[in-house]
């Protein structure tokens, strides 16, 4: 069963808004019609985002430890009041003593993480459900642990490659400020004083030196609002999926961050599958704890396409962002009953290419930048000093 949301009108004219739970699109929509609702929209919900009200941090300290009780054998609820005396964090601290009090008023472990999911990943309650059912609580944690740890390195890569670029650039940015304000003005002044003939090179270089105040504040206006931008397309799907568009359009870059979010959904994906879920319901929650808009699109319709009976692989053929090779590789490992094996081998066939490209940015990137910088400061330099050599020959004569 899947929840859609729906705006309809009823008998009156009056809108109404809600949700309600259906198999499928058709069934939802004979439901409202039942209740003699005019249909304006209807939409399957899709997952929420894997936010939460603690840090990505404290919530892998918090599960590393959870899965080490559980192997223990502590009984949890001795086991939590000790972690949350440990716990610096107010808001862990909070949250444990609350799982441990509804678990010593005699609530089930998973129904007390259902009442506080909205502090866990969507992936946390299906993981928790799943391992108490199956009696492998522990491995399904240490599972997630490892999900979580590709999570932050797929973080950290990307960070990591564009760190040292970046700040090299930002440090060449205020050398050439530098020389553009406090040195060329003083080489100008030396020419005139001798009164020489100056090449366009030179005359080029000190002119722009004189400008050198506002177009540094142009400059930064301009960064400025390329940054600002970026963040405004971050808040909306469609322009979500426009920023992620020109960023896979990025050379290095581009193939870096798509790699990265095929990783984490295939990670996700597997360990979503050894909790016994659907591959469609998989394939959503999946794509939601990687907030890839685009990735999260074309799984919705595939999940709707598989929910309809259609094969996997027919119904993968329209994705573009998910590739041929991971739609067969999950067909072939449904049939072998080895899909999560399968989907382990991809996430880590995808995050081996993520340290590849990621070697490749660096490479590029720091080189370019080098090069960059110095032939700016080169052309800067011929420009200042050849006025030098005619100064020279005036002195001489």
């Amino acid at each position: 069963m899947s929840i859609f949301e729906y705006q309809a009108l009823n008998p009156n004219g009056r809108l109404m808004t809600g949700t309600l739970e259906a198999a499928d699109r058709d069934q939802a929509a004979d439901l409202l019609g039942q209740m003699k609702l005019t249909v304006n929209s209807l939409e399957k919900s899709r997952p929420a985002k894997p936010k939460t009200t603690i840090g990505r941090s404290e919530f892998l300290l918090f599960n590393q430890q959870l899965a080490s009780l559980t192997k223990t054998g502590i009984p949890l609820e001795k086991g939590l009041r000790e972690l949350a005396a440990d716990t610096v964090s107010k808001s862990m601290r909070k949250l444990i003593a609350n799982l441990v009090d509804k678990l010593e008023s005699g609530a089930p472990l998973e129904d007390a993480f259902e009442q506080s999911s909205k502090n866990f990943p969507p992936l946390y309650r299906h993981i928790i459900q799943a391992g108490i059912k199956t009696g492998r609580l522990n491995e399904m944690l240490t599972s997630l642990n490892r999900h979580l740890e590709m999570a932050n390195q797929t973080r950290r890569i990307i960070f990591e490659a564009l760190c040292y670029p970046l700040v090299v650039l930002v440090l060449a940015f205020a050398v050439i400020s530098f020389l553009f304000i406090g040195i060329i003005p003083q080489f100008e002044t030396i020419y005139l004083d001798f009164g020489i003939d100056l090449p366009s090179i030179t005359m080029f270089m000190l002119k722009l030196s004189r400008n050198a105040v506002p177009s540094l504040i142009s400059i930064s206006i301009f960064i400025g609002s390329v940054i600002f931008i970026w963040k405004i397309f971050a808040l909306t799907k469609p322009t979500r999926r426009f920023k992620e568009s020109l960023l896979l359009e990025i050379p290095v870059l581009g193939r870096l961050y798509h790699f990265s979010m095929l990783s984490r959904f295939a990670d996700s994906l597997a360990l979503l599958i050894a909790t016994g879920c659907d591959l469609a319901q998989a394939m959503n929650i999946a794509a939601g704890t990687t907030a890839c808009e685009t990735l999260i699109r074309e799984t919705d319709a595939l999940g709707q396409q598989l929910q309809a009976g259609a094969n996997i692989t027919d119904a993968g053929q329209f994705c573009s962002f998910i590739p041929k090779i991971f739609i067969y590789s999950i067909q072939l490992g449904s049939q072998r009953n080895e899909l999560t094996d399968n989907l382990y081998g991809l996430a880590d066939m995808y995050d081996q290419q993520v340290n590849f490209h990621q070697t490749r940015l660096q490479s590029f990137l720091l080189p370019f930048m080098l090069i960059l910088v110095g032939g700016i400061v080169a052309f800067m330099v011929i420009a200042l000093f050849m006025p030098m050599f005619s100064m020279i020959q005036q002195l001489s004569n």
